[in-house]
């Protein structure tokens, strides 16, 4: 058995984790030496009675037929597995500090090439926010990028949904083993990553899901990625511990600006103020990787992301007041007679959509 056979088998026996694998990595040059530890010799290397049991009894049973049969039952079920040493692995995740050893996935492993992007938020979107990610992430994925998200509720699966559109497609990293999908709702997308993109998770099959498992996977979408896009998120969201590990690898961070009233955008505002590069349109992330994704920053931009999007009524109303002349955010709240956080809600939107810019002293006009 090659040390691959044997980290695939070690990657499914109860009790070993990332630290135990690490650690035998570095200590044997052929993992099929191991076969020959006695429980004694385990507790000697370190592990504890009952770990160096479960091993032991766990390397008993241990041949090429047993990893043949359980390597058939992933081939069953269209699942394929690449290592930490296999030329297919995501080169940008191999740079990570803690890489899966592991990474089992079905759909087009070839996306993690592409430059990818990540893009996460709240799993309670408000409109804007979900709107915003699925116009995103059309757009990165419409010039090449791919985009990676976590197939939550929200602005993830809103992400994936964009990306789908376009010839990047988009990387679904699982918090729970590949087989299993989570949430329920989400199993039209799933199948649709399947075919169209790729779906990745570091959890063998079998592996119980519990909220333990979904932090983890954090760090992969981050790993993947050459930075992070906040859409929308709370104080305390979990997009924001995405955010820090995109930081502790190097990665860059940006972030959507959402209204100062929102509860949903106070994590982004945050992130904004400690130095996360606003984004108010596509290009705000493409020109950061014009060398990597082979496009300049251009005035075509509106063409890629197609025909304007027909305006809602209260968009109108502000983008026809701005068609007459500039307008501070003072007098487009006294002419509007709207609230201050719906104004704000609307200018994001006519920004976002690339329907009106901002000047310096928060005055604003059409193109």
């Amino acid at each position: 058995m090659n040390n691959r056979q044997m980290l695939f088998a070690l990657h499914h026996m109860q009790g070993i984790g990332y630290k135990t694998i690490y650690r035998l990595l570095e200590t044997f040059t052929q993992l099929s030496e191991m076969l020959q530890f006695t429980k004694e010799d385990w507790i000697g290397f370190g592990l504890g009675s009952v770990k160096a049991e479960q091993l032991c009894r766990g390397l008993s049973a241990l041949d090429a037929e047993a990893i043949t049969n359980k390597e058939r039952q992933y081939a069953e079920k269209g699942i394929e597995w690449v290592t930490f040493w296999d030329e297919a692995y995501p080169k940008l995740l191999k740079e990570t500090a803690d890489q899966p050893w592991i990474m089992y996935y079905m759909g087009d492993l070839a996306l993690a090439s592409l430059p990818c992007i990540g893009m996460v938020g709240t799993r309670t979107p408000t409109a804007y926010g979900k709107m915003t990610a699925e116009k995103l992430a059309a757009s990165l994925s419409a010039n090449g990028v791919c985009v990676v998200s976590g197939l939550a509720r929200g602005i993830d699966s809103a992400a994936h949904e964009g990306a789908l559109t376009g010839i990047g497609s988009t990387i679904a990293v699982l918090g729970c083993s590949i087989e299993e999908i989570y949430p329920p709702e989400n199993k039209l997308l799933y199948r649709k990553i399947a075919s169209q993109g790729v779906l990745l998770s570091e959890y063998p099959l079998g592996t119980k899901s519990h909220p333990g498992l979904f932090p983890q996977r954090n760090r992969v979408i981050a790993g993947l990625s050459l930075g992070v896009v906040v859409v929308e998120a709370a104080l305390r969201s979990g997009s924001l511990i995405t955010a820090d590990q995109a930081l502790d690898e190097s990665r860059d961070v940006f972030a959507v600006p959402g209204p100062i009233s929102s509860p949903k955008s106070q994590g982004t505002l945050s992130l904004l103020k400690q130095g996360a590069k606003l984004v108010t349109g596509p290009e705000d992330i493409l020109e950061e990787y014009a060398d990597r994704i082979g496009l300049e920053r251009s005035a075509n931009i509106k063409t890629i992301i197609g025909a304007p999007s027909p305006l809602k009524a209260d968009e109108q109303q502000i983008f026809d007041l701005l068609v007459t002349k500039p307008m501070s955010i003072d007098v487009l709240k006294t002419q509007s007679q709207f609230t201050f956080g719906h104004l704000h809600s609307v200018l994001i939107n006519l920004l976002m959509m690339r329907r009106i810019v901002e000047l310096p002293g928060s005055v604003y006009t059409v193109p």
